[in-house]
């Protein structure tokens, strides 16, 4: 097997002169990506840092973060990617557990890591890209370090995202970045010489999984500082070829796309993932976009798990439900749907989804009795409630942590969000727990309508009832205009809008 760098290196070699970066106005080819990227090495290995030492970054999608991102497999340093928008400490804390030797800074986000150095006891340099990076950059030589690369040296430590409690950190291998690069694209039509990726969402999380995979293959990655729904379409007709979305960015992309008249015949594949797509949602885009969705379904931990193509997800398979799986058990995953007692259930029984897949990860960074836990005999326990039917179709049920228990009956959120988001007048919705006097808990559905739509709560709770019995009706529905709160990657964040219900009472779940 290849490692990162040496298979970044040879497709630079192999596509030179051919365009590698785009941002805005500004386009790399491969051979002046790779130089920028060498003389970004050789500034850390300057600072005196060493090959797999680690670096946290903090940026928005630039020319400048593919420097970073290119640079660091140059020198076979560890990336630490950190989230925008978290906290001083939370930033620290992903620093101080990891034992960051360096953080490497958009100007713009300075304010957020002001003070981290007095918390991180290993940080011994904070690099700010300014105006004056540029002249920074040019200063260091280009002549490539070529460091020795062991497989099992690390490539990169993700951390998942926070919503709860502390991020905790998933290191990963350059073999396991390989075989995970490897198993992501199986399902994927072909990356070709001049294909596109167009990156909305950030190159150091979610869509960075296509970042590799289009340089390996000879195209060129589009990068895109905040996500616009209206210049994301006018890229996506231009470019076509790839895209990472989670499903509340191609909520946001559908909206807007009523409103023009672009085509998408270039566009190869929208690869979904993140959490499970509205089936509405679904067959929109598919009329929008044509058949290029993907999803597939994983955790930071352990992905690709399941994929469905475009194929698959909209066809009529007896005996299973396409529209509402997260995809099929992948070739080269194993799953088990596993009972309290850890044992593997029954076919067709609902339990905790246990994942064993080629680009996993051996252990969450620095927290082993946490690796104990959720890593158990090889196998990653997800926290996910699922089933898989007779032809291979896993379907999500919710998170452990986000059962609803109502008067002594369980209640999955992911249940009434699909029954809920079927009516045609709804954007988007989350179903949160809520207190209740009698029962202790009851669903709370908080829903956000397409424009000009009319719907009320009623209609809500009695199309629930007839679906779902009148166990599992929400008690509780709100409508709100602006977009449901979300995750610096772009997901909903059900915790922040589980906390309005419960504030001023001290805890966030009551027994009934």
């Amino acid at each position: 097997m290849i490692n990162v760098r040496d298979a970044m290196w040879r497709s630079a070699q192999w596509s030179a002169d051919k365009r590698a970066i785009v941002c805005g106005d500004r386009t790399l080819t491969y051979r002046q990506a790779w130089e920028r990227g060498i003389r970004f090495a050789n500034a850390m290995l300057a600072l005196g840092l060493k090959p797999q030492d680690k670096i946290a970054v903090l940026e928005d999608n630039s020319l400048e973060a593919a420097d970073f991102l290119i640079a660091m497999a140059i020198g076979n340093f560890v990336r630490v990617p950190l989230y925008k928008r978290n906290s001083p400490e939370a930033h620290a804390h992903m620093m101080r557990h990891t034992g960051c030797k360096a953080l490497v800074v958009d100007a713009k986000h300075m304010h957020e890591v002001m003070g981290v150095k007095e918390l991180v006891n290993t940080l011994e340099h904070v690099v700010v890209r300014d105006e004056g990076y540029e002249a920074w950059l040019a200063q260091f030589s280009d002549v490539d370090p070529d460091p020795k690369v062991d497989l099992n040296d690390y490539y990169i430590i993700r951390h998942s995202g926070g919503t709860t409690g502390l991020p905790k950190g998933m290191g990963f291998s350059h073999r396991t970045w390989m075989n995970m690069q490897r198993d992501l694209t199986y399902r994927l039509p072909p990356f070709e010489l001049g294909d596109a990726c167009i990156h909305v969402a950030p190159i150091s999380h979610g869509s960075g999984y296509l970042f590799l995979p289009v340089w390996f293959g000879g195209g060129y990655n589009v990068l895109e500082p905040v996500f616009n729904p209206k210049t994301t379409l006018t890229l996506m007709s231009k470019h076509g070829g790839y895209m990472f979305a989670v499903p509340t960015l191609v909520s946001d992309l559908l909206a807007e796309a009523a409103k023009t008249k672009l085509e998408f015949s270039k566009l190869k594949a929208l690869v979904i993932s993140g959490s499970p797509m509205l089936p509405q949602t679904a067959v929109k885009a598919r009329e929008i976009f044509g058949d290029t969705l993907n999803q597939f379904y994983g955790q930071t931990e352990a992905t690709p798990a399941v994929w469905m193509s475009p194929k698959e997800w909209f066809s009529n398979v007896p005996g299973s439900e396409p529209l509402l799986s997260a995809g099929r058990v992948a070739p080269f995953t194993r799953i088990e749907i596993r009972g309290d007692d850890n044992k593997p259930l029954a076919p067709g029984g609902v339990g905790e989804i246990a994942l064993l897949v080629d680009g996993q990860i051996g252990e969450i960074w620095n927290a082993p009795e946490l690796t104990k836990e959720r890593i158990v005999d090889g196998w990653v326990l997800t926290g996910d409630i699922g089933r898989i039917d007779a032809n291979g179709f896993l379907y999500l049920s919710d998170r452990k942590d986000d059962l609803i228990i109502s008067g002594g009956f369980n209640i999955w959120p992911a249940e009434l969000e699909m029954v809920i988001g079927d009516l045609s007048q709804v954007r988007e919705v989350v179903v949160v727990r809520a207190p209740h006097d009698r029962f202790g808990e009851t669903p709370a559905a908080v829903i956000v309508l397409h424009e000009g739509a009319v719907l009320d709560a009623e209609e809500v709770i009695r199309t629930c009832e007839q679906r779902l019995g009148k166990i599992k009706r929400p008690s509780i529905v709100q409508f709100r205009t602006q977009p449901l709160p979300r995750t610096p990657v772009g997901k909903l964040q059900r915790s922040e809008v589980r906390k309005a219900f419960w504030e001023g009472t001290g805890v966030t779940m009551r027994g009934s």
